[in-house]
């Protein structure tokens, strides 16, 4: 098989939960553990750091991979899901895995993983893993697909856990609670293994807390370990003072990520880079973190990225309702022109809640991906209706957006986001 030929059996022979939904989600790791042992267990062949949560895993792991690659390692990092390229989902030192790298290990596997029963989301967690340890990766930064006691990733043992944050998403999936969730973004805890915790919360702090307990696994909780004393906008970067709280070290940071909820992702990156160096053969210096924050070697895209300035359009991947209330709070605050607002959905997210929680006074495209799971803009239109927003709908992503190009002035601002698909469309 070429490339192409690959890439059409894996999205077709193993659905993806980003194609299709929960039906593509296959939990347990008996599969990838069989599977991973036949390849010869790749994953033990390298440190690791292990990120779940509900927001902010992109941007931690993206951050962290940056550091350690200016700290001198090899750094393997791999993340989900794509946005243009599946060969995003794997990378070395920023540059994604080769077309010619994933068509033979899917030429040469792909019996076994037939024979495993693998998941597209198992079989790329092997190839990720796999791929590390034929060239050389000292550290990988892993990040979970789908929350942690269960995910294919966590057949790895870290050098730390990480724990962004605990919102409600795929409820149907992981529980309908904030502590039900907690409780599988906390399976990743490993035994004596620290977890690093980005946001506290009285919702879920005790179940981590007690599962670390049960692990006896220290929780280090990031906004205790670092403050954060001044944040401010410069440009294409933002400006973090932060203070490291045992011993009042400050940290200048210019970070290329221009979302005002980076905040907690930044304390987050510090605590963790600070217990790397401090615990961990992982040695990263001063002048690595600085420079590791400011350049993100990473290809990261679609987190509050502005693709223009006058007028401003600006998109972001938030997709549930803690990451659009984040990015709503920051829409609210720019005070010149008009807002408008391309925006599509999945059709299994709680859409009604995440249009309460955007502005009122904005005009709103919506629009339809090109997915399966995507929701039709009849529907989100009724929602909206209810909602008194004001509204129209154009069928396809990019349409909606040449459409409010046309309608935006020099002093507007056009936002583009509700669905990761959409963005990636327009990207």
């Amino acid at each position: 098989m070429n490339y192409s030929e690959t890439i059409d059996y894996l999205f077709n022979s193993l659905p993806t939960f980003q194609q299709v939904g929960a039906s593509a989600y296959k939990p347990g790791l008996e599969r990838v553990s069989e599977f991973c042992r036949k390849i010869g267990n790749p994953q033990r062949s390298f440190f690791t750091i292990h990120i779940a949560g509900t927001n902010g895993k992109g941007s931690v792991s993206n951050m962290l991979a940056s550091v350690l690659q200016q700290a001198g390692y090899q750094v393997g990092l791999y993340t989900s899901p794509h946005l243009t390229d599946f060969r995003e989902r794997i990378r070395i030192n920023g540059e994604m895995i080769s077309k010619q790298k994933v068509v033979n290990f899917v030429g040469k596997y792909r019996k076994d993983m037939e024979e495993c029963d693998l998941s597209f989301f198992e079989m790329t967690t092997a190839l990720a893993f796999d791929y590390f340890a034929q060239n050389d990766v000292e550290v990988a930064v892993i990040e979970t697909g789908l929350g942690g006691r269960l995910d294919a990733t966590n057949i790895i043992i870290p050098a730390v856990s990480v724990i962004t944050n605990v919102g409600l998403e795929h409820t149907d999936l992981l529980g309908d609670s904030l502590p039900k969730i907690a409780r599988e973004k906390g399976g990743i805890i490993k035994k004596s293994i620290p977890v690093v915790v980005g946001e506290k919360n009285s919702a879920y702090n005790l179940v981590i807390e007690d599962i670390a307990a049960d692990s006896r696994s220290e929780v280090i909780y990031a906004e205790q370990a670092f403050e954060c004393h001044r944040q401010q906008s410069e440009g294409d970067y933002q400006v973090f003072d932060m203070i490291r709280t045992r011993d009042n070290q400050q940290y200048t940071l210019r970070v290329p990520l221009l979302g005002e909820y980076q905040r907690q992702n930044v304390a987050t990156v510090c605590a963790v880079a600070d217990y790397l160096h401090e615990n961990t053969p992982l040695s990263i210096s001063r002048r690595a973190f600085v420079e590791g924050m400011r350049l993100i070697t990473t290809g990261f895209r679609g987190r509050w990225q502005r693709l223009s300035t006058k007028p401003q359009i600006i998109c972001d991947t938030a997709h549930n309702a803690d990451g659009i209330a984040h990015v709503s709070k920051q829409l609210q605050k720019i005070e010149t022109g008009k807002l408008y607002c391309v925006m599509g959905f999945c059709e299994d997210k709680n859409i009604e809640q995440m249009l309460r929680l955007m502005p009122s006074d904005a005009h709103y495209i919506f629009t339809r991906a090109d997915s399966r799971r995507a929701a039709t803009t009849e529907h989100i239109s009724a929602i909206a209706t209810a909602l008194g927003l004001e509204h129209e709908c154009r069928e396809r992503s990019a349409e909606a957006v040449e459409y409010a190009k046309s309608l935006i002035m020099e002093d507007d601002t056009l936002f583009i986001g509700g669905s990761t698909f959409v963005v990636a469309e327009i990207l």
